[in-house]
């Protein structure tokens, strides 16, 4: 079998309108040369092309889907919020949150994105792919339940997850987002649920800036399946794979899952916008050999990565390359022009010590001594 790639032409027409980065343009925010939102289908373009023009999409199983069905939502979004959404994406756009801006028809360009996700994790679970990147936007691991938030307008993973227990059943999942930014959405959904195992790998206070603490575990029965892994910035490669082997894999080993999805985000790079971490593509790489061990060995190597983030153009192609490379078995003879230099601007070995003792002071508190 071969992995799937599941991706949209309508979902990279998405808009947010003018702004400059991430900030609406107007007041003393001049509009830039472009005028184009960060989070942009043109940089996720760029990731798709590379993986045509490279050779490898010939060895990946290439799908699009039909849009998420107002159940499938409902099992996740409120009816209010929905005929909200899809009264004002009918009337020409609007806001549904904070940093949740769309154009005219989002409403269903958002659920494409949340369909892309279901037939990714439904085509694993069948079997009729052996695993899958599903490259879809706007992202969706900030978005909760009732309100739209950091690019995100619907709960793409969760919608997904919820679609594919409907068909198949109880299952258990584990979340592993290795998005910079903290993955509040995904956890706020599942916070009190003890069949999903939410994990996030983030930025210490990015965004949002008040959450993604060591200490939100998770409530009532939903107590301990919640994990956040806070990095300081500019932790870099060492730091990714040093809380992959501390926290992320006893997690998951001690947690059984049937099924992992991965919160693709690759804002993680070094040149990215909207973070100070200094990961590369060997990260990715390497993050994605180290999961797909573990699916291997817990849950019959059904492994799933829904794009999240990513706003650097050279970055995240090359990023995003090498994940599916990995997925896929299929080395190109593509290299990464900045790993070098990304190699080169790693921290100092005595901050990653000191890293690597914060990440094993928590996993004594997670896991006992």
């Amino acid at each position: 079998m071969a992995t799937g790639f599941y991706y949209d032409e309508r979902c990279m027409w998405h808009s947010q309108g003018e702004h400059a980065l991430y900030l609406p343009v107007g007041g003393f925010v001049e509009p830039p040369a472009n005028g184009t939102h960060v989070e942009s289908g043109f940089i996720k373009r760029r990731f798709r092309n590379l993986v045509e023009v490279s050779g490898l999409m010939a060895h990946l199983d290439l799908h699009s889907a039909p849009p998420a069905t107002r159940a499938d939502l409902e099992r996740v979004h409120p009816a209010s919020y929905l005929d909200r959404f899809k009264m004002m994406s009918d009337a020409g756009g609007g806001d549904m949150g904070e940093d949740a801006r769309f154009s005219p028809g989002g409403y269903e360009i958002a659920a494409l994105a949340a369909g892309l996700a279901m037939r990714g994790i439904a085509d694993v679970m069948s079997g009729k792919v052996s695993n899958a990147y599903v490259l879809a936007r706007p992202p969706g691991h900030h978005c909760l339940p009732d309100r739209g938030m950091g690019f995100c307008l619907m709960a793409n993973i969760p919608v997904a997850l919820e679609a594919m227990r409907a068909a198949y059943g109880p299952a258990r999942v584990a979340v592993v987002d290795w998005d910079v930014h903290h993955g509040n959405g995904t956890e706020a959904i599942y916070y009190d649920r003890d069949d999903t195992l939410t994990i996030s790998l983030h930025q210490e206070a990015c965004y949002p800036i008040d959450s993604g603490r060591v200490d939100d575990r998770g409530k009532g029965a939903g107590a301990g399946f919640n994990l956040n892994v806070p990095l300081l910035p500019g932790g870099g490669h060492r730091a990714y794979l040093d809380a992959m082997e501390v926290l992320v894999v006893p997690a998951l080993r001690a947690f059984r899952p049937d099924l992992i999805v991965v919160a693709s985000g690759l804002d993680a790079s070094g040149v990215d916008p909207l973070a100070r971490m200094l990961a590369h593509s060997d990260t990715f790489r390497e993050m994605t050999r180290i999961l797909m061990a573990e699916a291997g060995a817990l849950c019959g190597g059904r492994l799933v990565a829904v794009h999240e983030g990513g706003y650097s153009e050279i970055a995240v192609p090359f990023c995003g390359l090498a994940i599916v490379e990995e997925l896929s078995g299929h080395r190109t003879g593509v290299e990464d022009p900045l790993l070098a230099t990304l190699i080169g601007n790693q921290p100092a070995p005595d901050m990653a010590d000191f890293q690597r003792a914060r990440l094993e002071a928590q996993a004594r508190k997670v896991f006992g001594d």
